[in-house]
Formats: C-alpha cells, structure tokens, sequence
C-alpha cells in the first residue's frame, strides 16, 4: 500500500484501513502458501492503523484484526480430515497461536502507542519551548520598553522640575534687570545654582537613574526642600500638612517624592495658581495624596495623555493604587493618589 498514509480525513483513513483489510484476506483465503504469512500482516496492518487513528481506531482494528484472524484460522482448518490425535493437536496449535497471535497484537499496539506518545510529547516539547522562546523574547523587549519609560520618567521629573524652576528664575532676572540689578543678580544667583543642579541630574541619568532621590533625607524633608524652592521660584507658599503614622517602605518613598515634585512642576508651568496645599496622610491600610491648587485648570478630556500626568498615572498603577484628576477651566486642579499600604512590608 505504499509508506505514504493517508491524512486528510477519516474517509480516506477509512477507506486506506478497508482496502488493506481485502488484500488480507485475498492472501488469507486464496493465497496458497503465501497464506503462512496473513499472521504478519495483520500485525503490519495494526502497526500502520496505530499511524493513522487516534486510540479508539486503534483499538477498533486491533480487534477486527484478531476477529479475522480467527475467521481465516478456521476457514484454513475446516477442509483437512485428520485422526482424532492429529486433530487434537491441530487443536492446541491453533489454540496456541491464537493466544500468541493476541498477544503479538497487544504488544504491537501498547508499543506503537508508547513511540508516538513519545513523538507528540517531543512535539509538544518543541512547540512549548518556541513559545517559551517567544515569551521570553517579548518579555525581554517589555523590560526593554519599561526600563527606557522609567529612565524618560526620571528624567522628565527631575531634570524637567529644574529646567522649569531656572526658566522661572531667568524671566524674573531679566524683567527686573533695569530696575532692580541687585534683586536680579540674586535670581541669576539661583538660575546658576539650578543649572548645576540639572547638570548633575544629567550625569545620573546618562550613567544610571538614582534608585533614590531623596539622597539620605526623610521624606518629609525632601519634601520641605521642594516646598522651598518652589516658593522661591514662583513666590508661592505651599500650605503642606504632612501626617505619616509610620515610616514608609523605600518602594512607595520615590513614587511618592516623584508624583509630587511632577506635581509642582505642573503648577509652575501651566497653572498661574497663588495658593497650593499638599496633604501627605497615611492610615493602618492606606496613604493618600492631594495636591491641590488654584490656578486657571484645564479640561479633563482634552488634556490627560501629557507625560508628566501619565508618568505620575504609571507611578501610582505601579504601587496598586488609584490616580485621580479633578480640574475644569477657572477652578484649579486636584491630584488624589490613593494607594494602599501593608504594614509587614
């Protein structure tokens, strides 16, 4: 019948079966001596069957195969005449080849079964590490895209909060150069010193982002330092209120420190505010963060996709809280970040 089988579907599998099943018993029933060998192939038909079919055909024509057997081991012993001892012992050899025939044929299935087992498990080994190769390849690319998000956040934090301080500082100095040199020199003064500032922010970047910011002071006091020179910068006293129960995990410290100085770096560029409050509380299950001004704000569903506001979104998700904006034209603007806390971390 050839080694191509067939694979389509079970039309032409059955088909194939049936057509072999024939030329068996063509051989079985008319062969001559060639009939010695129809044991044979009924073992090579099981064999090929086991290629074709899933388990149930399998067993289907193993069974149908020792069935035949049977009807062709009869047919072949019914025309001979021989004396009662000689049928005797035609008897036990039928009877003895028919047991050996049956477990030839269970042997073949259970090996056959335990070869292709073996292959579609290779397979599946196979396939399970492409995919795997491929996960980890995305997952590779997604630390990638991750990391260089994290870096532009850190970037865009730090060095855009100084940028945007020094440009604040330039514009004073040069609206008051004619009437006020030495007011002016001391805003250059504090333009030179944001300049250095951004300058080492620059360094850190390129070399590798500062897992911590605060550089060994509290939270708190960081954040005094950004009050500070955010009223130096844009005369505008913030009115903080800062209530923490305990100390804060590291991980949640930088988060907060970036979500709020992203936060005054906003105010200071867009928001024309004269009065800012920031509230730091923090609970047995939860912190929460406002910052709240009262400047000309914006609207909601024209303006969310901006960096800054997606990088203190990104910050606040990656702690498992929630981040809210509430804003409209001429009423300020509210950021709210709640994030939930655990005491064993």
């Amino acid at each position: 019948m050839g080694l191509r089988l067939p694979t389509n579907n079970n039309f032409s599998k059955v088909i194939y079966t049936a057509s072999e099943v024939v030329l068996i018993l063509i051989i079985g029933f008319f062969g001559g001596k060639t009939t010695r060998l129809f044991p044979f192939l009924y073992l090579i038909l099981v064999t090929r069957s086991c290629l074709i079919f899933q388990l149930p055909g399998r067993l289907t024509v193993t069974f149908s195969s020792f069935i035949l057997f049977l009807i062709t081991l009869n047919n072949r012993s019914t025309p001979f005449r021989l004396s009662p001892l000689a049928q005797e012992r035609f008897r036990f050899f039928s009877f003895s080849l028919t047991i050996l025939f049956g477990l030839s044929l269970v042997f073949v299935l259970l090996l056959m079964n335990a070869v292709l087992s073996e292959r579609q498990s290779r397979e599946k080994l196979a396939i399970a590490n492409e995919k795997l190769r491929q996960y980890a390849l995305k997952i590779e690319n997604q630390a990638t895209l991750e990391e260089r998000n994290r870096i532009a956040r850190e970037i865009h934090d730090s060095l855009g909060h100084s940028l945007t301080a020094l440009n604040l500082q330039l514009e004073t100095a040069l609206k008051l150069a004619k009437s006020d040199i030495p007011r002016a020199l001391t805003f250059l003064v504090r333009a030179k010193e944001l300049g250095s500032k951004a300058l080492q922010d620059v360094r850190h970047s390129v070399s590798k982002m500062r897992s911590h910011p605060l550089q060994e002071q509290s939270l708190e006091e960081a954040i005094g330092i950004l009050a500070d020179d955010f009223h130096r910068s844009n005369n505008v006293l913030i009115k903080c209120n800062i209530s923490l129960e305990f100390p804060l995990h590291s991980e949640i410290i930088n988060p907060i420190y970036r979500i709020i100085q992203e936060s005054l770096t906003n105010i200071s560029k867009y928001a024309q505010a004269s009065e800012v409050k920031l509230e730091l509380i923090t609970t047995t299950a939860a912190l929460k963060l406002i910052v709240e001004d009262n400047g000309r704000g914006f609207d909601l569903q024209q303006n969310t996709t901006g960096f800054g506001l997606q990088s203190m979104r990104d910050r606040t998700l990656s702690l498992g809280g929630e981040f809210t904006i509430n804003s409209a034209h001429g009423s300020g603007c509210q950021i709210i970040v709640d994030i939930p806390l655990s005491r064993s971390k």
